[in-house]
């Protein structure tokens, strides 16, 4: 059972290799990565490519002159084309609004609005519905501050100095 389960472990240490480097990878670079001997690392290139190969994924590994690759096929391409195409998720005045709200939180909604003009009004909103930001009443305004979905989104940790509305 121990010997099964440090096969998985080796399996997932090739497979992340694969996936990380986005590039054909000769064996030897492989070995001096995952520190496996390179028969052994043969056997689990050929399981791994096997098991992609059965559980029908659009994921595959490629073997091309002893150079191994992950890739995805060629019908999903297109996707991969698509994200790869470097458009931001956020346009730059959205994120210079986010920022403002991060800096200054809490922050009212009206002193947003005057600092990044009236299209600030739709990309609020656009946060409250993601959920990155929190809004409360306050007079005929809101105050607004970041959630924790903001902080688990952007992988950030939550500086406890900050100030915090109640």
């Amino acid at each position: 059972m121990q010997e099964q389960d440090e096969n998985t472990e080796l399996l997932k240490k090739v497979e992340a290799a694969l996936f990380i480097s986005a590039r054909f990878m000769p064996v030897d670079e492989l070995v001096m990565l995952t520190s496996i001997n390179p028969i052994m690392l043969s056997d689990l290139l050929k399981e791994l490519k096997t098991g992609y190969e059965n559980k029908n994924s659009a994921l595959v590994i490629v073997n091309k002159d002893n150079l191994w690759k992950m890739d995805v096929l060629p019908e999903y391409q297109n996707i991969i084309t698509r994200l790869a195409s470097g458009k931001p998720e956020f346009s730059r005045a959205e994120q210079e609004t986010l920022a403002i709200i991060a800096y200054k939180q809490p922050i009212k909604q009206s002193v947003v609005i005057k600092i990044r003009g009236n299209k600030a009004y739709n990309e609020i909103k656009k946060f409250l519905e993601m959920g990155l930001l929190k809004a409360r009443k306050s007079g005929h305004t809101f105050e607004l501050e970041l959630s924790q979905d903001f902080y688990d989104y952007f992988q950030l940790e939550k500086k406890e100095g900050r100030k915090e509305t109640k």
